[in-house]
C-alpha cells in the first residue's frame, strides 16, 4: 500500500479551528491564577514559547526543504523523529501557562499533542514507504515524539534552506501574537467591556 505525506494544510486547518474554538471561552473566563501574582506564570510561559520558537527553527536548519528527499538523522532529529512537532506542543503549553489556567494548558498541550501524534503517525508509514530498511533502523533507535537527549548525534556541516526558515520564523511569531491578544482581553475584561461568565483552574 502506498502512503501519502500527511495533508499539511489539514492539520493546519484542524489546529486553527481549535483555537477558534476556544477563542470564546478565553475571552469570558476568569483564570485561577491570574492577577498581580501571575508574572512568574507569565515569564515561564514566556520562556516556553521562546524555547518553542528557537527549537522550531533550530530544527528546520536541518530539514529545510529536504523533507520527504532525504531522511534527516542529525541535530534535533537525532533525539527525536518530530522535533517541530514536539517544539510546537512546548509553546501550546506555554501559551496556557501564560494565560493563568491549569485547564487551559491541559486542554491546549493534550490537543495540539494528539493533533501532532497523529500527523507524525502518517507521516512516519510514508516515510518508510520513501526509504525502506534505513527508516526503520532510525524508527528502531529514535523516540516517535519524545527527545531522548543521550542519543544526540550532530552533524559535521548543514546546508539549510533561507525559505523554509524564514517561512519557520514567521510561524513562530503566531506564537507570540497569543500574548497581546490576551493582554487585549484582559484588558477589556478589567475594563467591564467583557462579562466574565465563569472561573477555570
Amino acid at each position: 500500500m502506498q502512503y501519502q505525506p500527511a495533508n499539511q494544510r489539514l492539520r493546519i486547518r484542524i489546529l486553527q479551528a481549535g483555537v477558534l474554538l476556544l477563542a470564546a471561552p478565553l475571552a469570558t473566563m476568569h483564570p485561577a491564577f491570574s492577577g498581580d501574582g501571575n508574572d512568574t506564570l507569565e515569564q515561564i510561559g514566556v520562556a516556553l514559547v521562546l524555547i518553542c520558537i528557537a527549537g522550531r527553527m533550530w530544527s528546520i536548519l536541518y530539514i529545510g526543504s529536504k523533507k520527504n528527499r532525504e531522511l534527516v538523522t542529525t541535530g534535533p532529529y537525532s533525539m527525536t523523529r518530530n522535533p517541530l512537532y514536539f517544539f510546537s506542543t512546548i509553546g501550546a503549553i506555554g501559551i496556557g501557562v501564560f494565560v493563568g489556567s491549569l485547564v487551559l494548558t491541559l486542554v491546549l498541550g493534550l490537543a495540539v499533542y494528539l493533533v501532532l501524534v497523529a500527523t507524525a503517525g502518517r507521516e512516519a508509514r510514508h516515510l518508510e514507504a520513501l526509504f525502506g530498511d534505513r527508516y526503520r533502523e532510525y524508527v528502531r533507535e529514535t523516540p516517535l515524539f519524545w527527545p531522548k537527549p543521550s542519543i544526540y548525534r550532530e552533524a559535521g556541516e548543514v546546508a539549510f534552506s533561507p525559505v523554509a526558515l524564514r517561512r519557520t520564523f514567521l510561524d513562530g511569531l503566531l506564537f507570540l501574537l497569543a500574548f497581546p491578544a490576551i493582554e487585549a482581553i484582559e484588558y477589556l475584561k478589567d475594563a467591564g467591556l467583557v462579562p466574565i461568565l465563569f472561573h477555570l483552574l
